[in-house]
């Protein structure tokens, strides 16, 4: 190579470039690594070098070089990579390699109006040394490749048009941890300060992207997940595009419930006018979902609810199909779809399906939700009644629509509203959980607004957070992890701005959170178990029971300190019914495994005194932020030991955890031959998850006659899934070829983080 090169430096005057100091820079970002080498990175690396060069172009080739050597033979270079990465985001953010003091940087930043100025207000410059001292620079050095690329594309304090960034991920996590405890009380807060830092920050617990990107910033909007029920006028119809507008624009992924609006034809102002159908106003609700992009962070995305037994149900079944014309699709929403036993029931029997239009079938669209006793007293005694309009179709006729229009989009999901409803902390008569969100695992009570401003409308909002099961040595470590978690995620509850009076009385009187795992392949692989087979049914059952335990217990502690949430008294939970007394007892079949818990002691304490969350649990996809702890995705079976992720922020290579020492434990996706096994463990979870579950079906048509997935096949696997009580589904996945060289495209949906946390 010709040393006579010269390079730019940041203030623009040139030097000639310096090898030795490149060459010292990879092997410090090489020191205590495995089959890495710093001459095949320099290698690769020298070959883009050329005259003028800038010096921040240089690290980023030499960044490059060495991301593009991780392979499955050489992993260690994802860490090789993440820390030159490191080395050049400090570069850019301080201009050197050694961080500020964090005093000065948080008055830097607030001056600069990047930074929420309360940190001021509520922290001494005292209380700031000792939170310095709390920090541990030197974990920067334990992220990934993808993690850092991660950090720079959608969590650090940034100029999203300049690129500048201000940060780095340790002042992230110390900050989200002060902010979130500064209205606790002063002797104590800043040890719980210390506790949740260091348990972000060593990757135990894992935040979604909207707490990771906002918190520390002006910004205060929070929640992940917001719930908004549509009504059938024009008024609640304006309210709702309204409030979606307003929560896409601050980073929220969003959930629409539209099973109330009347069906085309229907009469309106007794008859003066004839109603134009569901189609034009979930066309109005797409164009409020895509009208802003989420903070910047990640465009807006939404998921449409309605009942199966709706009318117009064969033509909203179709709305995102590529055939047909724009007037009649809406492909730029995802839909999920409601059933319930006696839907299934008319499956299993061979019988028909009849559709109404709700505004023609008084108190059915309710009894849905509330009781499904008398829904089908109701659903019964109007398809005997022939004034009412009404359609007849054959249930396997209807069904397999809805499995043909799931399998070729992948995004019709599913919803079942009686497990939704008699499976969950909440009382049906008097708090119906009528959809849920965008990612499906969210399960919570909503009513319509009639106006943006109705106080008796309920915009449901959840805030979550997730235990990395691959960081934990012991299921007794969720004992404090829940403690802190809780803890955190409900003063966030009221640090966040409200935008929509509904969302604000909703969350004062229930105060949800969802906490949820990441990493669970990792932990299977960990203790030997797999999907496929029901080893790892027992062990799921013991983890998930710890999980659901040590969270209540943490909410009824809180309660004990705080209060109760104000509705409380809308919960099972305030009868003492724990979801241990509700799941379906199908589950038994599957593991014997016995509780291991004093549930007892616990159901009296929370008759007692109540709890401060009516919902602390539920299991997001987690897309980018288990990337972020270098994990594998929420519950899913990972598609390669090595993923490929394609998103804005390039392609970035991602290795199993302990790859070297697990690669034979791992069950990758397309090799687990069937969807039994995982939904028994969806099943096993949902038994003690008080909301619900992203829960994806995977088919890979080589496995079938004829290299096609039989219709038949994923009905089975839909009635194996109602019967074992799961109360969601979330993607249908089917291998395309794609997946062979383990190729994920991360879209701006809920991969892009609305959910994934």
């Amino acid at each position: 190579m010709n040393n006579n090169l010269f390079v730019t430096k940041r203030n623009g005057s040139k030097e000639p470039i310096d090898l030795e100091k490149i060459h010292k820079v990879i092997a410090w970002a090489a020191e205590g690594l495995d089959n890495v080498s710093v001459s095949q990175v320099e290698l690769k690396s020298h070959i883009q070098f050329y005259d003028g060069i800038k010096t921040g172009d240089i690290h980023e080739t030499i960044i490059k070089s060495a991301a593009d050597l991780i392979s499955e033979e050489t992993p260690d270079y994802q860490y090789l990579s993440a820390r030159l990465a490191i080395f050049h985001l400090r570069k850019k953010a301080y201009g050197q390699f050694e961080p500020p003091k964090l005093y000065p940087h948080v008055v830097n930043l607030i001056e600069a109006g990047k930074y929420d100025q309360h940190l001021l207000t509520d922290y001494t410059a005292e209380e700031f040394e000792q939170l310095e001292g709390f920090l541990d620079h030197r974990r920067d050095l334990d992220f990934s490749y993808a993690a850092v690329k991660q950090l720079e594309g959608k969590y650090l304090v940034q100029n999203r048009v300049t690129g500048e960034i201000y940060e780095s991920a340790q002042f992230l996590y110390i900050l989200v941890a002060a902010c979130l405890f500064a209205k606790y009380p002063k002797e104590t807060r800043l040890d719980y300060v210390k506790g949740f830092y260091n348990a972000i920050s060593t990757f135990k617990l894992s935040l979604p992207t909207p707490i990771m990107a906002g918190v520390r910033t002006p910004t205060r909007q929070f929640s992940s997940c917001v719930l908004i029920e549509c009504g059938d006028s024009l008024d609640s119809i304006n309210a709702t595009s309204s409030s979606i507008v307003k929560y896409v624009s601050q980073r929220a992924g969003i959930g629409i419930n539209a099973g109330r609006i009347r069906a085309l034809g229907s009469t309106i102002r007794n008859g003066e006018a004839f109603h134009t159908g569901c189609i034009p106003f979930y066309k109005l609700f797409q164009t409020a979902v895509k009208s802003c992009s989420q903070g910047g962070v990640r465009g807006g995305a939404a998921t449409l609810f309605y009942p199966l037994w709706h009318l117009e149900v064969e033509s909203l079944l179709v709305l995102k199909n590529n055939r047909g014309v724009e007037e009649n699709r809406v492909r730029h929403l995802d839909y999920g779809v409601q059933f319930n036993k006696l839907m299934y029931q008319r499956l299993i029997k061979g019988e028909s399906i009849t559709l109404f239009s709700p505004s023609d079938v008084p108190g059915l669209y309710d009894a849905f939700f509330e009781d499904q006793d008398k829904f089908e007293e109701l659903y019964v005694k109007y398809e005997a009644d022939d004034s009412i309009r009404k359609k007849r179709i054959k249930a396997i006729e209807l069904f397999t629509l809805f499995a043909q229009e799931r399998a070729s989009t992948g995004r019709i999901y599913l919803q079942n509203v009686d497990h939704c409803n008699t499976h969950s902390p909440f009382e049906p008569t008097v708090a119906p959980i009528r959809q849920s969100n965008l990612c499906l695992e969210i399960a919570l009570p909503t009513k319509p607004m009639e106006d943006v401003n109705d106080p008796n409308g309920e915009i449901a909002l959840c805030t979550l957070s997730a235990f990395n099961l691959g960081a934990i040595d012991s299921l007794d470590e969720l004992d404090e992890l829940a403690d802190l978690a809780v803890r955190a995620l409900d003063s966030l509850l009221d640090y966040q701005d409200y935008p929509v009076p509904a969302a604000y009385n909703a969350t004062m009187g229930r105060r949800t959170l969802g906490i949820g795992v990441i990493n669970y392949a990792y932990y299977l692989a960990k203790n030997g178990v797999f999907y496929s087979n029901g080893s790892a049914n027992n062990l799921t059952h013991r983890t998930f029971e710890a999980i659901q335990f040590y969270l209540l217990k943490a909410s009824n502690q809180l309660a004990i300190e705080q209060g109760a949430c104000p509705k409380f008294n809308e919960t099972r939970l305030s009868q003492g019914i724990l979801p241990i007394d509700t799941y379906k007892k199908e589950i038994d079949k599957i593991t014997g495994e016995a509780l291991h818990l004093d549930w007892e002691s616990l159901r009296t304490s929370i008759k007692e005194h109540g709890v401060r969350n009516s919902t602390v649990s539920a299991l997001m996809p987690s897309e980018t932020s288990s990337q972020i702890s270098n994990a594998t995705n929420g519950i899913e079976p990972p598609r390669g030991l090595i993923s490929i992720k394609a998103s804005k922020d390039g392609v970035l290579k991602q290795v199993v955890p302990e790859y070297q020492r697990l690669k034979d434990n791992y069950e990758l996706l397309w090799n687990i031959p069937s969807n039994e096994g995982y939904l028994q463990l969806v099943g096993i979870m949902q038994k003690f998850i008080d909301q619900t579950i992203s829960a994806n079906t995977n088919y890979d048509p080589a496995r079938f006659e004829g290299g096609k997935v039989p219709i038949k096949q994923v009905l089975k696997d839909i009635l194996t899934a109602y019967k074992l009580g799961v109360k969601t589904m979330y993607y249908h996945n089917t291998r395309d070829g794609a997946a062979d060289s383990q190729v994920e495209i991360e879209d701006d949906s809920c991969a892009g983080g609305a959910c994934k946390i």
